[in-house]
């Protein structure tokens, strides 16, 4: 059957999940250490975002059970076809996957993978451009339940048709891999990407859920349509986002209330969200030390998280065994954590190494902010994070404190 799809490069078949798949031999196409495989394949496989497909297994599970009936999905960007199959396999109530790439090569290694795990009746293989098969996909009574847009690289080429193929009340799953222009590192390429300046920032990673999320939240206007983030997060090279989106000029509207900015003194880390879309409002100068104000926006202020799509995916992790499962569980606690928790976080290292102090546990400090009367969470997007209502002139004080009574105890 091999020969018959014409494989003609290095491959092997490996284990993710409850599949089976046939993927390029990554170590036959690369020369030195410092290259990156899956760029250097004819076909796209990145094993390093496993997790990325196990959390996108738990989300898909979590939201075809908030429907109860079976759901169709599209992954217009497959590769080799790993994520739809471990779709079709691992998520129950999935009655039709169409996944499609635009490589000849990706195109017969997928059809070779339906095959092989024996799915030809509920997986489609296309080979047509991604945003030509999406608006195939447009007319009221074709539209995917769910579509899943992992790119390497931004998103955002896709959202406009993705959103047309798009079901009222279906899940748009979005990657962003360039982390650069989100980050803050290329300023220009992110306005004229995401619509919204970049910071580089010790929370710039959330950052960037909020650039991709008011992206999608603008796009969506354009259609009438309103989103509600469900789950989104952080790792590794990435941010990814769950979005569920209605139809509803009303419901664009209110999405458009959750639209500001996030001004940030580059001198003593204040920092504070300002609703509204115009710039005019934004101060000019910080309110705590007086230096000048630097700013990212336009990007979406609200919720990046739902407590009970979370509790819904936690049920779900712990029904399987996944290879992630342990770091999984973990993410899932810290985002439930974080919930409700304030806009952006201070990282401990950088605010001691700023005061030439040791760092603290963030445990003592979350509980001295608490017992100051302050909110304090931790985050997954930082190890170090500390999201918290108190001023950075406080936290800094606070932090004094917290290292004298630390260094007291430990005599």
């Amino acid at each position: 059957m091999k020969d018959k799809i014409k494989i003609d490069f290095p491959t092997e078949i490996i284990r993710e999940g409850e599949v089976k798949v046939l993927v390029p031999k990554l170590s036959a196409f690369v020369k030195s250490p410092s290259e990156y495989a899956p760029s250097k394949a004819p076909v796209f496989y990145n094993p390093v975002m496993e997790l990325n497909r196990d959390i996108a297994v738990l989300a898909l599970q979590a939201y075809q059970r908030s429907l109860n009936r079976a759901i169709s999905v599209c992954e217009p960007l497959a590769g080799c076809g790993i994520r739809g199959i471990r779709f079709a396999v691992e998520v129950k109530g999935v009655r039709e996957v169409v996944i499609n790439d635009i490589n000849e090569k990706a195109f017969q290694l997928a059809c070779y993978n339906v095959r092989m795990n024996e799915l030809c009746e509920r997986v489609v293989v296309k080979n047509d451009d991604a945003n030509f098969l999406l608006s195939s996909y447009g007319a009221p009574r074709k539209r995917f339940d769910s579509i899943d847009i992992d790119p390497f690289g931004p998103p955002v080429p896709y959202l406009d048709s993705a959103i047309r193929a798009l079901r009222n009340g279906g899940l748009l799953i979005l990657t962003a891999t360039d982390m650069a222009p989100l980050c803050g590192v290329r300023s220009k390429a992110c306005i004229r990407k995401y619509g919204g300046k970049s910071l580089r920032t010790e929370y710039c990673h959330e950052l960037a859920v909020r650039l991709l999320t008011g992206s999608l939240a603008m796009t969506a206007g354009k259609q009438a349509m309103g989103i509600n983030i469900m789950f989104s997060h952080s790792a590794d090279h990435y941010v990814r986002v769950y979005a569920i989106a209605k139809y509803g000029a009303k419901r664009a509207d209110e999405n458009i209330k959750n639209m500001g900015y996030i001004i940030h003194c580059m001198r003593c880390s204040h920092r504070e969200s300002i609703e509204g879309l115009s710039p005019i409002k934004l101060p000019r100068k910080c309110s705590e030390c007086g230096s000048k104000i630097s700013f990212a926006g336009p990007l979406w202020l609200g919720k990046i998280f739902e407590k009970s799509f979370c509790q819904l995916m936690e049920e779900e992790v712990d029904k399987r065994v996944l290879k992630n499962g342990k770091r999984i569980r973990k993410i899932l606690a810290l985002i439930k954590n974080e919930v409700d928790a304030p806009i952006a976080y201070y990282v401990l290292d950088r605010l001691c190494d700023e005061l030439a102090l040791p760092v603290p546990p963030v445990k003592s400090f979350i509980r001295a902010l608490r017992e100051e009367g302050f909110e304090a969470f931790r985050t997954h997007f930082n190890p170090r994070g500390v999201k918290t209502n108190a001023s950075a002139m406080l936290i800094k004080e606070l932090l004094r404190i917290v290292i004298t009574r630390e260094a007291v105890s430990f005599k």
